[in-house]
């Protein structure tokens, strides 16, 4: 494979993962994937519906 080939593949493979980038970031921004990834944001902040309180003790280990 001459240096020519192999400079033209390292192109082509950058152009395909700059394409690849740029759609992630296109998805992730996208109106329809607000929702979504708004809810995920704030499950750490939500209440355990099963926490009952700081009195509760821990599960048995086996």
């Amino acid at each position: 494979m001459s240096l020519d080939t192999l400079n033209l593949l390292r192109g082509i493979a950058t152009l395909l993962a700059m394409g690849a980038f740029v759609a992630v970031v296109l998805w992730a921004w996208s109106r329809r994937r607000r929702e979504t990834f708004d809810a995920a944001a704030r499950l750490p902040l939500e209440e355990d519906p099963g926490f009952v309180g700081a009195d509760r003790q821990p599960p048995a280990r086996r």
